[in-house]
């Protein structure tokens, strides 16, 4: 039996930049969420040049740091 791969669009400007939604579907995240993770200083770097907007290169690091191997782990960095 094979999986399917659903596929999502992402509009990423021609320097990196993305805006709130299209950063949320990057990471696979919605948008309420990742503006909570900005407002509570546990999301990923973003500027604010009259917008929000996110560097791809900004979120794939995030995204790396979040990597644990278990939950346990997962856990211990949520408490910290």
């Amino acid at each position: 039996m094979a999986g399917t791969v659903q596929t999502a669009d992402v509009v990423v400007l021609p320097d990196g930049r993305m805006d709130p939604k299209n950063a949320s579907t990057y990471c696979g995240l919605s948008v309420k969420t990742l503006a909570m993770k900005r407002c509570n200083g546990t999301g990923p770097k973003f500027v604010k040049l009259g917008r929000i907007f996110y560097f791809r290169e900004d979120l794939d690091a995030w995204l790396q740091r979040g990597r644990v191997v278990s939950t346990a782990q997962a856990q211990q960095s949520a408490a910290a």
